[in-house]
């Protein structure tokens, strides 16, 4: 007799792996907005709109001015990227440019650079910070080792929709760099680059279950022991593991995600802060109310106020 539907292999893509669930709750977007010729003298800043900012060389040569740092040379499909909005500099020179000269019209005479630009951005911002341990810059090398085949293939296919510009191309390379900001996460962490944060404790086989199960179902009333039998521990292990790699424990965790949530919830829903309280896994609104004073700095009736300008 034929398997029934009910008792075959799940076949649909409904469990989405940890770092899939919170950047689409933190809602990524990626925006790729300078495709062209540097020409001359120019020297180009792009930090400063809380969005991170990223820069990849097509063709020729460019110098990254980086903090106090040694000028470092860039050549054809480069990859840089800031992921705390680092202010840094980006030119024909490996002269240092003075403060009046960056973002300024180009000479148009000299060498020519050919750059894209771009940013990542996560609109719902007010979600757990995911690249708190990510250093302040990301440099990959085209045919490094640390720009891994999966992204070199992308800068190629994003050089090739620019140069192209087919139908569609627009849409074809924002979604590209979506897809390399996520590969650039990955190679962050498969590399052995980050010593800890959430980040690497979403890539944590164990850990990432517990957090899954918290960041879709925060309103259930989780425990230590419920937690750590998601991740198929012992107590004892669990909370270590959890808290070596977040630097927080379970339980704090457990109450720093919920409370993120209810701000997101009283910023974009007219919800009642009593049914947040309950959506937020709390059976009273005043320990819910005390809940996130204590974790957000102000009263949910303070962050409902100045998101209707109030």
């Amino acid at each position: 007799m034929a398997e029934s539907m009910s008792e075959s292999p799940n076949i649909y893509l409904d469990d989405p792996d940890p770092l899939s669930l919170l950047i689409n709750r933190m809602e990524l977007n990626a925006e790729v907005y300078v495709n062209g010729d540097f020409c001359g003298a120019w020297a180009v800043d792009t930090a400063g709109s809380r969005r991170i900012p990223f820069h990849l060389i097509g063709e020729g040569d460019a110098w990254l001015h980086f903090n106090q740092d040694a000028p470092q040379k860039l050549g054809a499909k480069d990859l840089v990227m800031f992921p705390r909005d680092a202010h840094h500099i980006i030119s024909h020179s490996a002269a240092r440019p003075l403060s009046h000269q960056v973002n300024a019209p180009m000479s148009n005479q000299g060498e020519t650079t050919q750059m894209v630009c771009g940013f990542f951005e996560f609109r719902n911002a007010l979600v757990f910070p995911l690249l708190d341990t990510l250093p302040e810059l990301v440099l990959l090398r085209a045919g490094s080792a640390k720009q891994a085949q999966r992204i070199q293939w992308l800068v190629d296919i994003m050089l090739m929709e620019l140069k192209e510009s087919r139908p569609g191309n627009y849409a074809v390379v924002d979604q590209l760099a979506y897809i390399l900001f996520v590969e650039v996460l990955r190679q962050q962490v498969e590399s052995g680059a980050l010593a800890g944060g959430l980040l690497v404790a979403l890539f944590d086989t164990r850990i990432g279950r517990s957090l899954s199960a918290i960041h879709q179902n925060s309103k259930y009333d989780w425990s230590l022991t419920s937690l750590a039998k998601k991740a198929a521990m012992s107590r004892s292990s669990f909370s270590e593991r959890f808290s070596r790699i977040t630097g927080l424990t379970p339980m704090k965790y457990l109450t720093l995600w919920r409370m993120a949530e209810a701000r997101r919830l009283l910023i974009n829903t007219d919800l009642s802060t009593a049914q947040i309280a309950e959506m937020s896994g709390y059976e009273s609104e005043s320990a819910f109310r005390k809940a996130f004073k204590s974790t957000q700095g102000e009263t949910p009736g303070a962050v409902r106020n100045a998101s209707r300008g109030g």
